[in-house]
Protein backbone atom coordinates (compact mmCIF):
# COMPACT_ATOMS: atom_id res chain seq x y z
CA UNK A 1 0.00 0.00 0.00
CA UNK A 2 1.57 3.28 -1.14
CA UNK A 3 -0.28 5.54 1.32
CA UNK A 4 0.21 9.31 1.44
CA UNK A 5 -1.97 10.62 4.24
CA UNK A 6 -0.66 14.16 4.65
CA UNK A 7 -0.90 16.68 1.79
CA UNK A 8 -1.97 20.32 1.36
CA UNK A 9 -3.73 22.31 -1.34
CA UNK A 10 -4.64 25.91 -2.13
CA UNK A 11 -7.55 25.52 0.28
CA UNK A 12 -4.97 26.17 3.03
CA UNK A 13 -1.26 26.76 2.36
CA UNK A 14 -0.48 24.55 -0.63
CA UNK A 15 0.14 25.82 -4.15
CA UNK A 16 -1.99 23.35 -6.14
CA UNK A 17 -5.75 22.84 -6.18
CA UNK A 18 -7.05 19.64 -4.55
CA UNK A 19 -7.63 17.95 -7.91
CA UNK A 20 -4.10 18.79 -9.05
CA UNK A 21 -2.62 17.32 -5.86
CA UNK A 22 -4.69 14.19 -6.44
CA UNK A 23 -3.30 13.84 -9.97
CA UNK A 24 0.24 14.33 -8.66
CA UNK A 25 -0.35 11.63 -6.04
CA UNK A 26 -1.62 9.24 -8.69
CA UNK A 27 1.44 9.97 -10.85
CA UNK A 28 3.62 9.14 -7.84
CA UNK A 29 2.03 5.72 -7.45
CA UNK A 30 -0.13 6.54 -4.44
CA UNK A 31 -2.92 4.02 -3.88
CA UNK A 32 -4.40 5.46 -0.65
CA UNK A 33 -4.52 9.24 -0.31
CA UNK A 34 -5.75 11.95 2.04
CA UNK A 35 -5.85 15.72 1.66
CA UNK A 36 -5.17 17.25 5.09
CA UNK A 37 -5.42 21.02 4.77
CA UNK A 38 -4.82 23.16 7.84
CA UNK A 39 -7.91 23.73 9.98
CA UNK A 40 -10.33 23.52 7.04
CA UNK A 41 -12.35 20.87 5.20
CA UNK A 42 -13.29 22.84 2.10
CA UNK A 43 -11.28 20.75 -0.37
CA UNK A 44 -12.55 17.34 0.64
CA UNK A 45 -15.25 16.82 -2.00
CA UNK A 46 -12.97 17.82 -4.89
CA UNK A 47 -10.14 15.70 -3.50
CA UNK A 48 -12.32 12.62 -3.00
CA UNK A 49 -14.07 12.83 -6.36
CA UNK A 50 -10.78 13.25 -8.23
CA UNK A 51 -8.99 10.53 -6.27
CA UNK A 52 -11.76 8.00 -6.82
CA UNK A 53 -12.02 8.88 -10.52
CA UNK A 54 -8.28 8.17 -10.78
CA UNK A 55 -8.65 4.80 -9.03
CA UNK A 56 -7.16 5.76 -5.66
CA UNK A 57 -8.76 4.98 -2.33
CA UNK A 58 -9.42 8.13 -0.33
CA UNK A 59 -9.67 9.12 3.35
CA UNK A 60 -11.14 12.47 4.40
CA UNK A 61 -8.53 14.39 6.37
CA UNK A 62 -7.59 17.58 8.17
CA UNK A 63 -4.58 18.93 10.07
CA UNK A 64 -5.48 20.82 13.25
CA UNK A 65 -3.17 23.34 14.92
CA UNK A 66 -3.01 23.03 18.70
CA UNK A 67 -1.02 24.75 21.42
CA UNK A 68 0.73 22.40 23.84
CA UNK A 69 3.36 23.53 26.37
CA UNK A 70 3.50 26.95 24.68
CA UNK A 71 4.39 25.50 21.26
CA UNK A 72 2.39 24.67 18.16
CA UNK A 73 1.70 20.98 17.50
CA UNK A 74 -0.22 19.62 14.53
CA UNK A 75 -2.75 16.82 14.84
CA UNK A 76 -3.89 15.06 11.68
CA UNK A 77 -7.41 13.67 11.66
CA UNK A 78 -8.12 10.85 9.20
CA UNK A 79 -11.37 9.15 8.13
CA UNK A 80 -13.38 12.08 9.50
CA UNK A 81 -16.92 13.04 8.56
CA UNK A 82 -16.52 16.50 6.95
CA UNK A 83 -20.12 17.34 7.87
CA UNK A 84 -19.66 16.67 11.61
CA UNK A 85 -20.90 19.75 13.48
CA UNK A 86 -18.40 19.45 16.34
CA UNK A 87 -15.46 19.29 13.92
CA UNK A 88 -16.71 22.02 11.57
CA UNK A 89 -17.45 24.45 14.41
CA UNK A 90 -14.22 23.63 16.21
CA UNK A 91 -12.16 24.32 13.10
CA UNK A 92 -13.97 27.63 12.59
CA UNK A 93 -12.97 28.71 16.10
CA UNK A 94 -9.40 27.58 15.50
CA UNK A 95 -9.16 29.70 12.32
CA UNK A 96 -10.22 32.84 14.20
CA UNK A 97 -7.28 35.14 14.77
CA UNK A 98 -5.10 34.02 11.83
CA UNK A 99 -5.53 37.36 10.03
CA UNK A 100 -4.66 39.44 13.09
CA UNK A 101 -1.65 37.25 13.78
CA UNK A 102 -0.48 37.64 10.18
CA UNK A 103 -0.70 41.44 10.37
CA UNK A 104 1.32 41.38 13.58
CA UNK A 105 3.87 39.12 11.93
CA UNK A 106 4.20 41.57 9.05
CA UNK A 107 4.80 44.38 11.53
CA UNK A 108 7.41 42.32 13.37
CA UNK A 109 9.27 41.53 10.13
CA UNK A 110 9.14 45.22 9.14
CA UNK A 111 10.82 46.08 12.46
CA UNK A 112 13.52 43.59 11.46
CA UNK A 113 14.07 45.42 8.17
CA UNK A 114 11.88 43.21 5.94
CA UNK A 115 9.31 45.51 4.39
CA UNK A 116 6.13 44.39 2.63
CA UNK A 117 5.96 40.93 4.20
CA UNK A 118 2.23 40.96 4.91
CA UNK A 119 1.08 42.02 1.41
CA UNK A 120 3.81 39.79 0.00
CA UNK A 121 2.45 36.78 1.87
CA UNK A 122 -1.10 37.60 0.77
CA UNK A 123 -0.09 37.08 -2.85
CA UNK A 124 0.20 33.35 -2.10
CA UNK A 125 -3.12 33.08 -0.26
CA UNK A 126 -6.40 31.93 -1.82
CA UNK A 127 -8.35 32.55 1.42
CA UNK A 128 -7.04 35.41 3.63
CA UNK A 129 -8.68 33.81 6.68
CA UNK A 130 -6.18 30.94 6.31
CA UNK A 131 -2.98 32.94 5.93
CA UNK A 132 -0.12 31.10 7.62
CA UNK A 133 3.61 31.17 8.23
CA UNK A 134 4.11 29.11 5.08
CA UNK A 135 2.81 32.03 3.00
CA UNK A 136 5.29 34.34 4.72
CA UNK A 137 8.02 31.77 4.08
CA UNK A 138 7.31 31.86 0.35
CA UNK A 139 7.59 35.66 0.39
CA UNK A 140 10.92 35.42 2.22
CA UNK A 141 12.21 33.02 -0.42
CA UNK A 142 10.94 35.27 -3.23
CA UNK A 143 12.60 38.34 -1.67
CA UNK A 144 15.94 36.58 -1.17
CA UNK A 145 15.75 36.42 2.62
CA UNK A 146 15.75 32.62 2.67
CA UNK A 147 16.97 29.83 0.41
CA UNK A 148 13.78 27.77 0.74
CA UNK A 149 10.76 27.53 3.00
CA UNK A 150 12.55 25.34 5.52
CA UNK A 151 15.33 27.93 5.76
CA UNK A 152 12.70 30.65 6.25
CA UNK A 153 11.32 28.80 9.25
CA UNK A 154 14.78 28.08 10.63
CA UNK A 155 15.90 31.72 10.39
CA UNK A 156 12.75 33.80 10.77
CA UNK A 157 9.42 32.08 11.36
CA UNK A 158 9.86 29.01 13.57
CA UNK A 159 8.83 29.00 17.21
CA UNK A 160 11.00 31.50 19.06
CA UNK A 161 12.61 32.93 15.89
CA UNK A 162 12.76 36.73 15.27
CA UNK A 163 9.62 36.92 13.10
CA UNK A 164 7.51 34.50 15.14
CA UNK A 165 4.22 35.65 16.65
CA UNK A 166 2.53 33.24 19.01
CA UNK A 167 -1.11 32.29 18.48
CA UNK A 168 -3.28 30.36 20.89
CA UNK A 169 -4.67 27.47 18.91
CA UNK A 170 -7.03 24.75 20.07
CA UNK A 171 -6.11 22.55 23.01
CA UNK A 172 -4.87 19.01 22.36
CA UNK A 173 -7.98 17.65 24.07
CA UNK A 174 -10.20 19.76 21.79
CA UNK A 175 -8.58 18.52 18.57
CA UNK A 176 -8.71 14.86 19.59
CA UNK A 177 -12.33 15.16 20.72
CA UNK A 178 -13.43 16.84 17.45
CA UNK A 179 -11.73 14.15 15.39
CA UNK A 180 -13.25 11.35 17.43
CA UNK A 181 -16.70 12.98 17.28
CA UNK A 182 -16.32 12.95 13.48
CA UNK A 183 -15.61 9.21 13.54
CA UNK A 184 -11.93 9.62 12.76
CA UNK A 185 -8.53 8.84 14.22
CA UNK A 186 -6.12 11.45 15.61
CA UNK A 187 -2.43 11.26 14.66
CA UNK A 188 0.44 13.39 15.94
CA UNK A 189 1.94 14.91 12.79
CA UNK A 190 5.73 15.00 12.22
CA UNK A 191 6.80 14.81 15.90
CA UNK A 192 10.41 15.37 14.88
CA UNK A 193 9.63 19.01 14.17
CA UNK A 194 8.83 19.91 17.78
CA UNK A 195 11.59 21.27 20.01
CA UNK A 196 10.59 19.47 23.20
CA UNK A 197 12.79 17.83 25.80
CA UNK A 198 12.54 14.06 26.26
CA UNK A 199 10.42 14.61 29.38
CA UNK A 200 8.08 16.93 27.48
CA UNK A 201 7.75 14.44 24.64
CA UNK A 202 6.95 11.64 27.08
CA UNK A 203 4.31 13.85 28.70
CA UNK A 204 2.84 14.80 25.31
CA UNK A 205 2.62 11.18 24.17
CA UNK A 206 1.16 10.08 27.50
CA UNK A 207 -1.52 12.79 27.44
CA UNK A 208 -2.33 11.97 23.82
CA UNK A 209 -2.85 8.31 24.72
CA UNK A 210 -5.03 9.24 27.70
CA UNK A 211 -7.23 11.31 25.34
CA UNK A 212 -7.64 8.34 23.02
CA UNK A 213 -4.84 9.02 20.53
CA UNK A 214 -3.34 5.89 18.99
CA UNK A 215 -0.96 6.91 16.19
CA UNK A 216 1.95 9.12 15.15
CA UNK A 217 3.54 9.95 11.82
CA UNK A 218 6.77 8.00 11.42
CA UNK A 219 7.75 8.31 7.76
CA UNK A 220 6.98 11.86 6.66
CA UNK A 221 8.47 14.48 4.40
CA UNK A 222 9.03 16.62 7.50
CA UNK A 223 11.38 14.03 9.04
CA UNK A 224 14.97 13.26 8.15
CA UNK A 225 15.85 9.62 7.37
CA UNK A 226 17.39 9.33 10.85
CA UNK A 227 14.08 10.46 12.33
CA UNK A 228 12.24 7.68 10.50
CA UNK A 229 14.12 5.25 12.73
CA UNK A 230 13.83 7.47 15.81
CA UNK A 231 10.04 7.73 15.65
CA UNK A 232 9.64 4.11 14.65
CA UNK A 233 11.28 3.38 18.00
CA UNK A 234 8.88 5.82 19.69
CA UNK A 235 5.94 4.01 18.07
CA UNK A 236 7.21 0.68 19.39
CA UNK A 237 7.81 2.06 22.87
CA UNK A 238 4.35 3.61 23.26
CA UNK A 239 2.42 1.08 21.20
CA UNK A 240 1.43 3.62 18.56
CA UNK A 241 0.18 2.74 15.12
CA UNK A 242 2.20 4.46 12.38
CA UNK A 243 1.22 6.84 9.62
CA UNK A 244 3.01 7.96 6.46
CA UNK A 245 2.64 11.19 4.49
CA UNK A 246 4.70 13.53 2.36
CA UNK A 247 3.43 16.79 3.96
CA UNK A 248 3.42 18.03 0.37
CA UNK A 249 2.79 21.75 -0.18
CA UNK A 250 4.17 22.75 -3.57
CA UNK A 251 6.19 21.38 -6.48
CA UNK A 252 9.72 22.68 -6.66
CA UNK A 253 10.06 23.70 -3.02
CA UNK A 254 11.51 21.53 -0.26
CA UNK A 255 8.44 19.25 -0.21
CA UNK A 256 8.76 15.57 -1.06
CA UNK A 257 6.38 14.65 -3.87
CA UNK A 258 3.42 12.42 -2.93
CA UNK A 259 4.21 8.72 -3.07
CA UNK A 260 7.99 9.14 -2.98
CA UNK A 261 8.65 8.23 0.67
CA UNK A 262 10.11 4.87 1.75
CA UNK A 263 7.66 2.37 3.29
CA UNK A 264 6.97 2.09 6.99
CA UNK A 265 9.11 -0.41 8.93
CA UNK A 266 7.45 -3.79 8.47
CA UNK A 267 6.96 -4.45 12.19
CA UNK A 268 4.81 -1.34 12.74
CA UNK A 269 1.04 -1.46 12.35
CA UNK A 270 -0.13 1.06 9.71
CA UNK A 271 -2.93 3.30 10.94
CA UNK A 272 -4.83 2.75 7.70
CA UNK A 273 -5.29 -1.00 8.24
CA UNK A 274 -8.37 -0.34 10.36
CA UNK A 275 -10.20 1.17 7.36
CA UNK A 276 -9.14 -1.32 4.69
Amino acid sequence: MNADLHCHSTVSDGQLAPAAVARLAKAGGVTLWALTDHDVLGGQREARETAEALGMRYLNGVEISVTWASRTVHIVGLHVDPECTALVEGLARTRDGRAARAEAMGERLAELGIQGAYPGALRYVSNPDLISRTHFARFLVESGRAQNTQDAFSRWLGDGKPGYIAHRWAKLADAVSWIKAAGGEAIIAHPGRYAYTQLEFDTLFGEFIDLGGKAIEVVTGSHTPDQYAEYAAVARRFGFEASRGSDFHAPGDDSIAPGMLPPLPSDLKPVWERWL
